[in-house]
C-alpha cells in the first residue's frame, strides 16, 4: 500500500445504501427501467443508484476485494489505483499505478491488474510486491491490457486493445506491435496463450457461471465510427478454447465496455446509457441509468448483491435482488 495512503471523505458514503433501503416499496424506481418482466428478479421496487465517490477523472475496473478492505477501482487518467473502504473513505493503493485499468481477483484472492503504461498484467502479492503475469507475446510487447476475468479453471483471461497507446491520458503513445488485438489466457502454471484474434478492439470480458460461454465487448467504434459496437459470445469447447463467436448484443450508439454476470447467468454491460442487463438468451430485460456513460461494473458487498458501477468521475452502487458469482 502507498505510504500514508491518502484518504478523502466521500460526498456520499456507503452508508447511503442503507438509507436507500428504507425507500424500497415505493412505486417509482429512479433511474431503473424494466423492459421485460424478468427484470423484476433483478431489482427491488424503489431501489436507486447511489453515488459513493465523485473525485476521479476516469474511474474503471471495480473489483470487490474483501481481504483488502473494500472496493478496488482504477482512476485511469489520474494514474491511481484506489480502495473505497466500507467506512466511506478512499485511499490510494498505488499512486502512480501505471495507468491501471481492469482488476480481478485470482483463484487465491490476489489482486490482478491490467496496466496501460507498462503494457502488462500484474499480480499483487501479500507483501505488496508485484509479479508480472504477462507483458509480451511472440517476443513483442502487448498493446495495452484492458480488462480481465477469472475462468472456472483458475486461468486469467484478459483483453488487449490499443486504447492505452492511442489515448494520451491513459498511457504512453506508441505504435502497436501485435498483429491483432487479442484475448489472451494466462495459465495458472504460467504460459500466456492467444485465444481470440477476430475482434477489432476487445474490451470488457466475463464468463458465464458454468464457464461454457465467454463474453467479450468489441468496442472498435470507440476509435472508428464504422467499427463494431457489440458484445460477442464464444462457446468454450471441450479443449478449453473458444469456438466461433456470435453477436450476443449490439449497440445502436456508443460502445459496450466492462461486463459482469450474476449467479443465474444474466449479463450486465456498462454502456453509454448506463448498465444494460441481458437474460442469458440475449434479451435486453432492463437498464440501470447512470449520469454519464458507464465504464465498468462488478458485484460486491458482504452478500454480493451490491452492484458497483464506475462512471466517469464517479463510483456508484445499487442494491439488487440478484447475486454476483461467489468465486
Amino acid at each position: 500500500m502507498h505510504d500514508g495512503g491518502r484518504r478523502a471523505v466521500l460526498k456520499i458514503g456507503l452508508a447511503a445504501l442503507a438509507l436507500a433501503a428504507t425507500t424500497r416499496g415505493a412505486p417509482a424506481r429512479p433511474g431503473v427501467e424494466a423492459l421485460d418482466p424478468r427484470f423484476d428478479a433483478v431489482v427491488e421496487p424503489g431501489a436507486a443508484l447511489q453515488e459513493l465517490y465523485s473525485g476521479g477523472r476516469w474511474c474503471e475496473g471495480p473489483c470487490w476485494a474483501p481481504d483488502l478492505g473494500g472496493l478496488v477501482f482504477s482512476d485511469v487518467r489520474r494514474n491511481r489505483l484506489d480502495l473505497l473502504r466500507e467506512d466511506g473513505t478512499v485511499e490510494a493503493l498505488r499512486d502512480p499505478s501505471d495507468n491501471s485499468n481492469g482488476n480481478v481477483l485470482d483463484a487465491e484472492g490476489r489482486l490482478v491488474t491490467c496496466e496501460h503504461r507498462t503494457r502488462r498484467v500484474v499480480r499483487q502479492e501479500a507483501d505488496g510486491s508485484l509479479t508480472i503475469l504477462a507483458d509480451r507475446f511472440d517476443d513483442k510487447p502487448l498493446n495495452s491490457p484492458n480488462d480481465a476475468a477469472l475462468a472456472p479453471d483458475g486461468a486469467i483471461w484478459f483483453t488487449d486493445p490499443v486504447f492505452g497507446i492511442r489515448q494520451p491520458d491513459e498511457g504512453l503513445m506508441a505504435e502497436p506491435e501485435q498483429a491483432a488485438r487479442r484475448v489472451y489466457r494466462i495459465d495458472p502454471a504460467g504460459p500466456v496463450e492467444a485465444m481470440v484474434d477476430t475482434l477489432d478492439q476487445p474490451n470488457g470480458i466475463a464468463f458465464s457461471p458454468d464457464g461454457r460461454t465467454l463474453y467479450v465487448a468489441d468496442a472498435g467504434a470507440a476509435l472508428n465510427p464504422e467499427g463494431p459496437r457489440r458484445i460477442v459470445a464464444f462457446p468454450i469447447q471441450a479443449d478449453g478454447r473458444p469456438g466461433e463467436g456470435r453477436t450476443f448484443a449490439a449497440m445502436e450508439s456508443g460502445v459496450p465496455d466492462g461486463l459482469c454476470v450474476d449467479s443465474t447467468g444474466r449479463l450486465y454491460a456498462a454502456c453509454e446509457d448506463g448498465v444494460r442487463v441481458y437474460d442469458p438468451d440475449g434479451t435486453l430485460i432492463g437498464r440501470i441509468a447512470t449520469p454519464g456513460p458507464a465504464a465498468n461494473v462488478a458485484f460486491g458487498g458482504p452478500d454480493r448483491r451490491r452492484l458497483f458501477v464506475a462512471s466517469g468521475t464517479s463510483i456508484h452502487a445499487i442494491e439488487l435482488k440478484a447475486e454476483g458469482l461467489r468465486l
